[in-house]
């Protein structure tokens, strides 16, 4: 006769007493989820892990350091026995099956009166695989994986039934590469009713949406009257009144020269609820996907990052060049291509070596990356001749020749 199968239930444990047997690796992999659930948790254990023995040196479990004893079970609601001693296990679930207390047999799941599926999170919901008949590791822990990553990236749509909150996320979209956002960043693009883009964002992630989403180019929203900046405001508060999902999606990191904080104070004047959602900035991830590192043992200890779309001696320029000229770390230069010129003179004026090695890295992280190496010398003849256009993140100092050397 066939077996009959697990009968799948989630255990509500806050505040009720949980018994952990043994300190080894499987208690240091279990006892972080039943510490989120809430549990009162007591390990018997002669020894731990020194990330279970942390765990208690931080109140988050008890620890009687001693071996399992007959009664150690009393007033359990569950049990985990995973010692390497066989014959304590034995004894352990021996007590648990006589207090019916549900019990997990690491070293034996045949004798164990409860199984532990593989899990996994995804913005409240909780993924639980069990296979039928004996447990089978290895395939409920890829069946896992495959639907939690489905539900983090948005190419496993669950909609929502209940009633979504409208609002607008500022989602980062990375470098370039539609493989560098976010997961989050991913999901709320798949859930999203009007995506607001910039022209820097990652495009290809575009062709992903489902037809119904309405796709706007914030470069060709129609300004009138309006500032650029404005006008992209109202266009978001006008569409998360209306009750859509909003998500803005900008190129790098909503906080590093993307104005982001003014469109989420807009929002707020609005009283609509923002969510940000933070990406990988180009001024790092562009230098390493070219294999220059801005920082490196012995070379640069700091790295600054700069905005060039002004001109050194542009009254509006906020950037103090004569002391960026005497550090010796790495500069970074975001828009600052046609102005590149103009920098590198400043530089020098204020004592900067002019053979500092220069880097350009023009639309990094994308199939069109390409590098123009220069020294601080030539970097402005050189934008020309080569016909450097942008987006190109900008690399001042030492590590630019770091990876050519090792």
């Amino acid at each position: 006769m066939a077996e009959h199968p697990a009968y799948p239930v989630g255990l509500r444990l806050t505040g009720r007493r949980v018994v952990v047997v043994g300190g080894g690796q499987v208690a240091q992999r279990r006892l972080p989820a039943l510490i989120a659930a809430g549990a009162d948790i007591v390990l018997v254990s002669p020894d731990a892990t020194p990330s279970v023995e942390a765990m208690a040196d931080t109140g988050e479990i008890t620890w009687h350091r001693r071996a399992y004893e007959d009664g150690d079970l009393a007033d359990a609601w569950y049990a985990l026995i995973a010692s390497s001693d066989t014959a304590a296990n034995e004894r352990a679930s021996a007590e648990a099956e006589r207090h019916r207390v549900w019990c997990v047999r690491s070293d034996d799941a045949s004798r164990a009166t409860a199984w532990t599926p593989a899990t996994g999170r995804s913005e409240g919901v909780t993924v639980a695989v069990l296979t039928g008949g004996a447990p089978d590791p290895r395939r409920t822990a890829a069946v896992r994986d495959a639907v939690v990553e489905g539900l983090r990236d948005g190419t496993l749509v669950a909609p929502h039934h209940r009633t979504r909150t409208p609002g607008v996320a500022l989602v980062g979209g990375g470098p370039g590469d539609p493989d560098l956002i976010t997961v989050r960043g991913r999901r709320l693009l798949a859930e999203a009713d009007v995506v607001i883009a910039d022209r820097l964002g990652p495009r290809d992630l575009l062709d992903e949406l489902p037809p119904h989403v309405e796709v706007i180019d914030a470069a060709k929203i129609p300004y009138g009257r309006f500032m650029a900046q404005e006008a992209i405001n109202n266009a978001l508060i006008e569409h998360a009144k209306a009750g859509k999902a909003v998500v803005r999606l900008k190129g790098g990191d909503p906080y590093v020269f993307g104005r982001g904080m003014e469109e989420l104070n807009a929002l707020a004047e609005a009283g609509i609820p923002c969510t940000v959602v933070p990406g990988i900035s180009s001024s790092i991830s562009v230098p390493g996907a070219a294999g220059i590192p801005v920082t490196h043992r012995g070379v640069a200890h700091e790295f600054t990052v700069v905005s060039g779309h002004v001109a050194p001696d542009d009254e509006r320029s906020l950037v103090d060049w004569p002391a960026l000229a005497k550090l010796r770390g790495t500069l970074v230069i975001l828009m600052g291509v046609d102005k590149i010129g103009a920098i590198a003179r400043t530089l020098i004026a204020h004592g900067k070596n002019p053979e500092t090695p220069v880097a350009l890295v023009q639309e990094g992280t994308t199939a069109a990356q390409r590098r123009v190496d220069a020294t601080l010398a030539t970097v402005g003849e050189t934008v020309v001749t080569e016909d450097v256009r942008p987006p190109a993140v900008i690399v001042i100092g030492e590590v630019v020749t770091v990876g050519a050397a090792s």
